[in-house]
């Protein structure tokens, strides 16, 4: 089984490099029956199927040692199964895909790997490497005999998981599927059609004139291992997969490599940096230097590069990973210094309202409104563009930012960088008519009530809606049961999975506020789900994103003339960029298949 995965059909002109052949020599051995007459399983395959049911179910090294016993006494005796533990895990690595465990301080200022592995303690701190040998105190003092570092992370080198791809008869061919797929009519269906692709090609022809290099895309994202209702315990994976495989295959779990793999307990905000060295030094190594793969489909050596050209994260995670703070005054990354945001006067909240009419054409209509947004203001400021990223490199060298693996980074960049508080509690009815003319919406002054808005469903209308959603099915792997994530005792929804969400926005919420809401205002709610779902779709044309770049424009100008400024956050502004940006890369629609399958 495994052999006919890996394909070792070797060339007489051209032998596999030494790691290839030593592999492939593993896999012949391995691939030996696990008892004469067993048709079923290999002594490899057994080997592995052993390690995924103790990490399936979580079992311990002692019940996996029990239980190869047990299997040894139901076999005939001159079988190949492991004896134990340790023989089994002296088998499958083999495979030549190690992890590296590497120790880290404490609070995340540094890992001892590279130049650093010799300290025993924080060169930022002076915090000791190893916990206390000695521990307890008055006749219960014991000492510890070995070693115990505060926190440890771990390391999967991506080289050899990329060779594999090649090493395999299944995916060696599919590894140059984006050199041999044309567009159709028109559409872009990968990422290899869009103008970013191309550009790469023109700015590194060296690069794309081999058209086995690798090209990858990174995402990070936190999550509870113990679950919402255990212990707080923030992990954060490190995922890579490459986009030279076909769609529907560089989104599935097997071709996404876990590459790093950040301890807890809270998440490493701003220091994130300092785990990712290994895999940086590795991706620059691999971008300069290559290394020599064998490719079973052409029965050749071959010097393989790669370039990370994408990362996908949410807007938080986006933060950690490139530095740029999304909260505040400069929150939009694209925007930078040309956003008009502002604060409000009362609840100190950044407001992104009326923000969205410099994007119009010069003649719009919506430029010269001053009744419906921000009252006596007509809109004459065009957006420059976008920064190219060399303008964004050279700012930054300009402002003199340390990387956070330098010693006074913290202090340094502290010294530069401004930030915005802003506060939570706020009454953004009580300053609307300062911005905007919505007289029907102020306060009454002799009851002191503020009269009800045509956007806010009453506790009846709410029951409606809630008891709609718990009464949905759904076609199995579509999404998850929705009726669970409703609370009837708050009236709202809780617990909604990742790809619940885009569900419920683009096809459930047009249809579920539809009795309850005036035209005026479901429909522009209508347009920015459908917009959601048109950019997610599986393939797209360049005038279809161009399409969705002008129509966001007015979508969210005409939610500008139904909600308050208080409601319009650096989220709410951010759709304005998302059309442009599958435009450049089509990393909307990887994104959204993966956010799907995972």
């Amino acid at each position: 089984m495994v052999c006919e995965a890996a394909g070792p059909e070797f060339n007489p002109n051209e032998e596999p490099n030494v790691e290839v052949r030593n592999f492939y020599d593993m896999i012949q051995v391995g691939d030996k029956p696990l008892y004469e007459g067993n048709s079923k399983h290999t002594e490899l395959s057994a080997a592995v199927r052993m390690l995924e049911i103790k990490c399936r179910h979580r079992c311990s090294q002692a019940w996996f040692d029990d239980m190869s016993n047990f299997i040894q006494e139901l076999l005939p005796q001159d079988n190949l199964m492991p004896l134990d533990f340790y023989s089994t895990k002296k088998l499958v690595r083999g495979l030549g895909l190690p992890v590296q465990v590497i120790h880290c301080y404490v609070n995340n200022c540094m890992i001892y790997w590279g130049d650093d592995s010799d300290l025993n303690n924080c060169k930022k701190c002076g915090h000791a490497w190893y916990k206390q040998k000695v521990r307890g105190s008055g006749n219960q003092l014991y000492i510890r005999k070995l070693k115990v570092s505060y926190k440890k992370m771990h390391y999967f080198p991506i080289t050899a998981r990329l060779q594999r791809l090649y090493a395999s008869t299944a995916t060696a061919n599919e590894m140059r599927w984006h050199s041999e797929h044309h567009m159709e009519d028109g559409k872009m269906c990968h990422p290899s059609d869009a103008p970013a692709w191309k550009h790469f090609d023109g700015c590194f022809p060296d690069f794309s004139s081999e058209v086995r290099n690798v090209r990858l895309g990174l995402f990070a994202n936190g999550f509870q291992s113990f679950g919402q209702s255990g212990q707080q315990y923030s992990l954060w994976p490190v995922v890579v997969t490459s986009y030279k495989l076909p769609l529907d295959l560089c989104m599935k779990e097997e071709f996404m490599f876990l590459t790093v793999l950040m301890p807890g307990p809270t998440n490493p905000k701003g220091k994130i940096d300092v785990f990712l060295q290994p895999l940086i030094a590795k991706l620059k190594s691999l971008w300069g230097f290559g290394v020599q793969t064998y490719d079973i489909s052409k029965r050749q050596n071959f010097q393989m590069r790669a370039a990370l050209t994408w990362t996908i994260n949410d807007f938080p995670a986006y933060s950690m990973m490139s530095g740029w703070s999304t909260t505040g005054m400069l929150a939009c990354p694209h925007c930078m210094e040309d956003s008009d945001d502002f604060r409000l006067i009362k609840s100190g909240k950044q407001s992104w309202f009326d923000n969205h009419q410099k994007f119009l054409p010069m003649n719009h209509p919506y430029r010269l409104n001053t009744k419906e947004f921000i009252k006596n203001r007509k809109v004459t400021k065009q957006f420059p563009g976008v920064r190219s990223g060399d303008e964004i490199l050279q700012d930054l060298n300009n402002r003199g930012l340390r990387k956070v693996i330098d010693v006074d980074a913290e202090v340094v960049n502290a010294s530069i960088s401004k930030t915005w508080k802003t506060k939570d509690t706020y009454k953004s009815r009580d300053e609307l008519n300062k911005y905007c003319r919505r007289p029907q919406f102020a306060q009454n002054l002799v009851t002191s009530k503020y009269p009800d808005v045509p956007f806010v469903l009453n506790k009846s209308q709410k029951k409606d809606v809630l008891e709609w959603v718990k009464k949905l099915r759904f076609p199995n792997g579509y999404a998850s049961n929705l009726g669970r994530c409703v609370d009837a005792n708050k009236l709202k929804m809780f617990g909604m999975k990742s790809h619940d969400c885009p569900v419920f926005m683009q096809r459930l919420l047009p249809i579920a506020l539809r009795e309850f809401l005036p035209n005026r205002i479901w429909e522009p709610i209508t347009e920015i789900s459908l917009f959601f779902k048109q950019l997610t779709s599986s393939s797209l044309t360049d005038e279809k994103l161009r399409n969705l770049d002008e129509q966001i424009l007015v979508i969210l100008c005409n939610l500008e003339k139904i909600f308050s400024p208080s409601f319009f956050d650096s989220m709410e502004h951010l759709p304005v960029h998302l059309a442009y940006k599958g435009l450049l890369v089509q990393s909307i629609i990887v994104g959204c298949i993966l956010q799907k399958d995972t």
